[in-house]
Protein backbone atom coordinates (compact mmCIF):
# COMPACT_ATOMS: atom_id res chain seq x y z
CA UNK A 1 0.00 0.00 0.00
CA UNK A 2 1.30 3.36 -0.95
CA UNK A 3 0.25 6.56 0.71
CA UNK A 4 0.87 9.71 -1.08
CA UNK A 5 1.42 12.72 1.12
CA UNK A 6 0.82 16.13 -0.26
CA UNK A 7 3.67 18.53 0.05
CA UNK A 8 2.78 21.17 2.58
CA UNK A 9 5.39 23.57 1.22
CA UNK A 10 4.56 23.43 -2.47
CA UNK A 11 2.33 26.51 -2.38
CA UNK A 12 4.72 28.27 0.00
CA UNK A 13 7.73 27.78 -2.25
CA UNK A 14 6.07 29.88 -4.91
CA UNK A 15 5.37 32.62 -2.38
CA UNK A 16 8.88 32.55 -0.92
CA UNK A 17 10.57 32.46 -4.29
CA UNK A 18 8.44 35.31 -5.61
CA UNK A 19 9.23 37.35 -2.48
CA UNK A 20 12.91 36.55 -2.90
CA UNK A 21 12.69 37.55 -6.56
CA UNK A 22 11.02 40.83 -5.57
CA UNK A 23 13.68 41.56 -2.93
CA UNK A 24 16.46 40.83 -5.42
CA UNK A 25 14.76 42.97 -8.05
CA UNK A 26 14.40 45.89 -5.63
CA UNK A 27 18.02 45.51 -4.49
CA UNK A 28 19.22 45.50 -8.11
CA UNK A 29 17.13 48.56 -8.91
CA UNK A 30 18.39 50.41 -5.81
CA UNK A 31 22.00 49.49 -6.58
CA UNK A 32 21.65 50.66 -10.20
CA UNK A 33 20.20 54.01 -9.13
CA UNK A 34 22.90 54.42 -6.47
CA UNK A 35 25.72 53.69 -8.90
CA UNK A 36 24.35 56.01 -11.58
CA UNK A 37 23.89 58.79 -9.00
CA UNK A 38 27.48 58.35 -7.87
CA UNK A 39 28.72 58.69 -11.43
CA UNK A 40 27.09 62.09 -11.80
CA UNK A 41 28.98 63.47 -8.80
CA UNK A 42 32.30 61.74 -9.37
CA UNK A 43 35.41 63.65 -10.25
CA UNK A 44 35.54 64.39 -13.97
CA UNK A 45 38.82 63.09 -15.38
CA UNK A 46 38.96 65.68 -18.18
CA UNK A 47 39.16 68.68 -15.83
CA UNK A 48 42.54 69.50 -14.33
CA UNK A 49 43.06 71.59 -11.22
CA UNK A 50 46.22 73.61 -10.66
CA UNK A 51 46.65 75.74 -7.57
CA UNK A 52 48.95 78.11 -5.74
CA UNK A 53 48.84 78.84 -2.03
CA UNK A 54 49.81 82.18 -0.48
CA UNK A 55 51.62 82.71 1.86
CA UNK A 56 54.22 80.07 1.23
CA UNK A 57 54.77 78.16 3.42
CA UNK A 58 51.17 78.42 4.64
CA UNK A 59 50.54 79.61 8.19
CA UNK A 60 47.64 80.16 10.56
CA UNK A 61 45.39 82.98 9.41
CA UNK A 62 44.21 84.16 6.02
CA UNK A 63 45.44 81.76 3.36
CA UNK A 64 44.69 82.43 -0.30
CA UNK A 65 44.29 79.62 -2.81
CA UNK A 66 44.34 80.47 -6.52
CA UNK A 67 42.79 77.66 -8.57
CA UNK A 68 43.03 77.18 -12.30
CA UNK A 69 40.55 74.84 -14.02
CA UNK A 70 41.30 73.52 -17.50
CA UNK A 71 39.49 71.06 -19.76
CA UNK A 72 41.01 68.17 -21.73
CA UNK A 73 42.08 70.56 -24.51
CA UNK A 74 43.90 72.77 -21.99
CA UNK A 75 41.34 75.55 -22.31
CA UNK A 76 40.20 77.60 -19.32
CA UNK A 77 36.96 76.46 -17.68
CA UNK A 78 34.95 79.63 -17.04
CA UNK A 79 31.65 80.20 -15.31
CA UNK A 80 32.03 77.53 -12.64
CA UNK A 81 30.67 77.86 -9.11
CA UNK A 82 33.57 76.85 -6.86
CA UNK A 83 33.22 76.14 -3.14
CA UNK A 84 35.94 75.00 -0.74
CA UNK A 85 35.96 73.33 2.65
CA UNK A 86 39.06 72.96 4.77
CA UNK A 87 39.38 70.36 7.51
CA UNK A 88 42.22 69.46 9.82
CA UNK A 89 43.56 65.97 9.21
CA UNK A 90 42.49 65.01 12.76
CA UNK A 91 38.98 64.96 14.18
CA UNK A 92 37.46 67.54 16.46
CA UNK A 93 38.13 70.78 14.62
CA UNK A 94 35.49 72.91 12.95
CA UNK A 95 35.83 73.16 9.17
CA UNK A 96 36.47 76.44 7.38
CA UNK A 97 34.80 77.19 4.08
CA UNK A 98 34.66 79.74 1.33
CA UNK A 99 33.31 80.43 -2.12
CA UNK A 100 35.92 81.19 -4.78
CA UNK A 101 35.36 84.03 -7.21
CA UNK A 102 36.51 83.95 -10.80
CA UNK A 103 39.27 86.56 -11.16
CA UNK A 104 39.90 85.86 -14.86
CA UNK A 105 38.87 83.18 -17.35
CA UNK A 106 39.26 79.82 -15.60
CA UNK A 107 41.08 81.27 -12.56
CA UNK A 108 39.37 81.29 -9.20
CA UNK A 109 40.47 82.71 -5.83
CA UNK A 110 39.36 81.91 -2.30
CA UNK A 111 40.76 82.99 1.05
CA UNK A 112 40.35 80.59 3.95
CA UNK A 113 40.98 81.46 7.60
CA UNK A 114 43.14 78.52 8.74
CA UNK A 115 42.59 78.41 12.49
CA UNK A 116 45.32 76.07 13.69
CA UNK A 117 48.81 74.85 12.84
CA UNK A 118 49.07 71.34 11.41
CA UNK A 119 47.91 69.44 8.34
CA UNK A 120 44.82 70.57 6.43
CA UNK A 121 42.79 68.94 3.67
CA UNK A 122 40.99 71.34 1.35
CA UNK A 123 38.15 69.87 -0.72
CA UNK A 124 37.27 71.88 -3.82
CA UNK A 125 33.76 71.32 -5.22
CA UNK A 126 33.07 72.94 -8.57
CA UNK A 127 29.83 73.00 -10.50
CA UNK A 128 30.63 73.74 -14.12
CA UNK A 129 28.51 75.98 -16.34
CA UNK A 130 26.96 72.85 -17.92
CA UNK A 131 25.85 71.61 -14.47
CA UNK A 132 28.51 68.94 -14.17
CA UNK A 133 30.08 68.50 -10.72
CA UNK A 134 33.83 67.99 -10.23
CA UNK A 135 35.86 67.65 -7.07
CA UNK A 136 39.52 67.97 -6.16
CA UNK A 137 41.44 67.59 -2.91
CA UNK A 138 44.40 69.71 -1.83
CA UNK A 139 46.66 68.75 1.07
CA UNK A 140 48.26 71.59 2.99
CA UNK A 141 50.79 69.87 5.19
CA UNK A 142 52.75 71.65 7.89
CA UNK A 143 50.67 74.81 8.25
CA UNK A 144 52.71 76.90 10.69
CA UNK A 145 51.61 78.96 13.65
CA UNK A 146 52.26 82.70 13.49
Amino acid sequence: MHLRAASSTSHLDGGVSSRLFLVLLLFTLFFSVFVSACRRTATHSDITFNYEVTPQPPHVGATTIDLQLRDAKGEAVSGAHVETEGNMSHAGMSPVSGVAREIEAGKYRVTLPLTMAGDWIIVVNATLANGEHVQHQIELNGVRSN
